[in-house]
């Protein structure tokens, strides 16, 4: 039996929603925050994710420097803080590694990936940006999705860029090299995006996935690309569109479809060949979803 496990806003909890009969169980409360990415150890049957703090000067939207990354059984037991305490300010997106018990993720305001072992011991930053001389180049240099390519040891993310400003971009970095990073060893993949958030590498097909909450006609999107042996992303290609504000993504190989979630407060279920689509749920907003 298969199952999703999705990130809720308001209320902030983690949900579990059997893909059989559409049921929905409450796994955990989360109250210091808005919870954005998660990702399942297989292995050690452990839920991760991470919680982006709470606004302490909203309209403008200030974040304290007080994110965080948690984990807990897959029942919900054993809630744990594993890496906080003023060290990470708007984690989102966030990926592992079973064999080597490594995690990945981005921080947003925090202009960095960032990485710890999976009982949250070794936190180190991959890669950081300068603070730029002005707010727009700052948010240009935000990191948001995130997704590995364990095979050939590349570790990919994307910067949004402003609001709906078309300056999205996907970059990737060699996972086997001295950190932190020299932004000469990163590779820009593409660029002009509406606005990409989350990833998944499709191990078996070798394309890259991701989610876009820009505006229309390219945004609010799912998209997809190969990655060509010298590194390039060729034959981008916009699989689906309707996404509200769509933020998580979730993929299933052996049935070759994706699960989104967004903020409009849709899941749903997309087929990777033609873009059809079926909505599994609409309930309140959502950020991150992975497969059980």
């Amino acid at each position: 039996m298969k199952f999703l496990l999705c990130l809720e806003v308001y209320p902030a909890q983690i949900v579990k929603i059997s893909l059989e009969d559409g049921t929905k169980e409450t796994l955990l409360e989360i109250t210091n925050g808005t919870p954005d990415g998660i990702w399942i150890d297989r292995i050690n049957q452990k839920i991760y994710w991470t919680v982006m703090g709470k606004m302490t000067d909203p309209p403008e939207g200030y974040f304290a420097k007080d994110g965080s990354i948690e984990c807990c059984n897959l029942d919900g037991t054993e809630h744990t803080l594993l890496v906080g305490n003023g060290v990470i300010t708007t984690p989102k997106q966030i990926v592992g590694n079973e064999e080597t018990a490594r995690l990945y993720w981005c921080d947003r305001e925090g202009m960095a990936l960032m990485s710890s072992s999976t009982d949250g011991s070794g936190f180190e930053i991959l890669m950081q940006h300068e603070k730029g001389d002005s707010d727009l180049k700052e948010v240009e240099k935000q990191c948001v999705g995130i997704a590995l390519d364990l095979q050939k040891e590349f570790l990919y993310w994307t910067q949004k860029g402003p609001a709906k400003g078309g300056r999205g971009r996907i970059f990737r970095l060699k996972l086997s090299q001295e950190y932190p990073v020299n932004e000469l060893n990163i590779e820009l993949l593409l660029n002009h995006l509406p606005e990409p958030i989350d990833l998944e590498f499709g191990h078996r097909t070798g394309k890259l996935y991701w989610t876009d909450r820009g505006a229309a006609p390219y945004g609010n999107s799912l998209n997809c690309a190969e990655v060509s042996e010298n590194g390039e992303l060729v034959n981008h290609r916009i699989i689906a569109k309707g996404l509200k504000e769509g933020i998580g993504l979730a993929l299933d190989e052996d049935e070759n479809v994706a699960y989104t979630s967004d903020l409009g407060g849709y899941i749903r279920k997309i087929n990777l060949t033609d873009g059809s689509e079926n909505i599994i749920l609409q309930q309140g907003p959502m950020t991150g979803i992975t497969l059980l």
